[in-house]
């Protein structure tokens, strides 16, 4: 891992103190780094589960709302995810869902992304090879 991507993966870890995540349990931060500085998100959950939003895509929207149009890293954080007896966690368990990546292909397709559960840095190839699309 860089030092950006360190520095961008610090910046999801103190994002997770704003999350609202009564039901989950799991605080989740992300930041994004972008050609105009970094953008922080976090996840806000509501009794009405379809109507919560996951940190990556408040991050993402941030930066949007900022005009931002290149997204170079995403940092995802989860405070509460659980580690083993050796000290790890599961890297699914901070990895982003499915609706995050679909955002990702779309709004960040040569972005770089890193976890607090794992030291690999992925590709959105490898998160999503397959991304929805209404062009060909």
């Amino acid at each position: 891992m860089t030092p950006d991507q360190s520095e961008l993966l610090a910046v999801a870890a103190k994002a997770t103190t704003r999350a609202y995540a009564p039901y989950s349990k799991f605080n989740v931060g992300a930041a994004v780094l972008t050609e105009k500085g970094i953008f922080s998100g976090a996840n806000i959950e509501n009794a009405s589960t379809n109507l919560g939003i996951c940190a990556e895509r408040v991050a993402i929207a941030h930066a949007r709302m900022n005009g931002c149009t290149t997204i170079i890293g995403i940092a995802v954080s989860c405070i509460n995810a659980p580690m083993d007896n050796e000290g790890y966690i599961d890297p699914r368990l901070t990895m982003p869902c499915g609706a995050c990546r679909q955002w990702m292909a779309e709004l960040a397709p040569d972005a770089w992304l890193v976890t607090n559960g794992s030291d690999k840095v992925y590709s959105m190839l490898e998160l999503l090879p397959q991304p929805f699309t209404l062009t060909p």
